[in-house]
């Protein structure tokens, strides 16, 4: 069996991201710190115990991004992937969900991949996009926020649970090849072991150019952005208990919150 787990890299805190109102777009600071996308690493770690139950399954792991994206993928190395494949963009150009799912797609066709992995959603966007539009357009089944997953005894099917509104699970059974994207708590990242760290330091990654891949146009396109509005700045009451008291009363009721 051939897992592919799709990883993204993320930055680790807003803090250091530069809003440039004038020009609609946010860039990363001189100090950003980037690390993989935390969903990636249950999606990665799920494929791992797969391989693991199974004995003889092969785990690639793929991201989409400038050259600091090789750093992300020589770290699923180091958790155990067995081979890295980077689609390298350029420049920092955002990319949608749409591009991202197209370049995966056009970069794992032919390579036979029996089950494709990521994580439910990416924590700098939130769109939980990738997955299902990577499914779509290869031609795969998809089933999304993935809690649990067993293979049948044949490795044609793979039965599912899933997260679903209000707290229930949705039970699906899914014919392979297909996209399933990974809730957390379906299990506990392992860490590194030293052997796949030392072998990572030498491991050559497999590189192809984004500019290589016959994608399509894009078909969204930045027209503004904005930062979140400002809210209502908080009041803080100081004095005595009593005179605290007496005080919030006091705006209370100036709200008409409280009878006069």
């Amino acid at each position: 069996m051939k897992i592919l787990v799709c990883v993204k890299q993320v930055y680790d805190s807003p803090e250091t991201l530069v809003f440039d109102e004038s020009a609609g777009k946010v860039t990363f600071g001189p100090h950003t710190i980037f690390r993989m996308n935390h969903y990636d690493e249950y999606a990665l770690e799920e494929a791992l115990r797969i391989r693991e139950r199974l004995g003889d399954a092969v785990v690639d792991a793929l991201s989409v991004g400038p050259p600091r994206v090789g750093k992300t993928i020589r770290r699923a190395l180091e958790l155990g992937a067995d081979q890295g494949i980077h689609v390298q963009t350029c420049d920092e150009t955002c990319l949608s969900a749409f591009e991202r799912a197209h370049f995966i797609a056009a970069a794992s066709r032919g390579r036979g991949y029996d089950l494709v992995l990521a994580g439910v959603m990416a924590e700098d966007d939130m769109e939980s996009q990738v997955g299902p539009l990577l499914a779509a357009v290869l031609g795969y089944g998809c089933a999304t926020g993935v809690i649990f997953e067993e293979l049948s005894a044949d490795g044609r099917e793979i039965a599912v649970e899933r997260e679903v509104e209000g707290g229930s699970r949705e039970c699906l059974s899914l014919a392979l090849p297909c996209v399933l994207t990974i809730q957390s708590g379906i299990n506990t990242p392992r860490y590194p072991a030293l052997s796949h760290v030392l072998r990572t330091r030498s491991a050559e990654l497999e590189c192809i150019e984004a500019s290589s891949l016959a994608v399509p146009p894009p078909t969204q396109s930045l027209v503004r952005i904005l930062p979140p509005a400002q809210g209502r700045q908080g009041e803080i009451i100081e004095g005595t208990a009593a005179e605290k008291a007496d005080k919030l009363i006091h705006i209370l009721r100036e709200h008409s919150l409280l009878p006069r």
